[in-house]
């Protein structure tokens, strides 16, 4: 298993955290994800590691922004 801990800006209740894990969870090999909502910290957790762009796609398709790329 891999976790990878991405920011994201705009996220600002529990529909946004909504809108941005049923994006995540459609990525291939998810399976958790953890949300902070006050620091706009997002954990991944999936059987390989993810690429940027997927991040990114994922997030935008959300209707939020990708402020920082992955961290392992």
């Amino acid at each position: 298993m891999t976790a990878q801990t991405i920011q994201v800006a705009g996220m600002t209740c529990a529909h946004c955290v909504r809108f941005v894990t049923t994006e995540l969870e459609q990525l291939p090999g998810v399976t958790a994800i953890a949300v902070d909502l006050p620091t706009g910290a997002v954990t991944i957790t999936t059987t390989q590691p993810l690429l940027p762009d997927q991040l990114h796609t994922a997030i935008e398709e959300a209707g939020y922004e990708l402020t920082s790329p992955p961290r392992d």
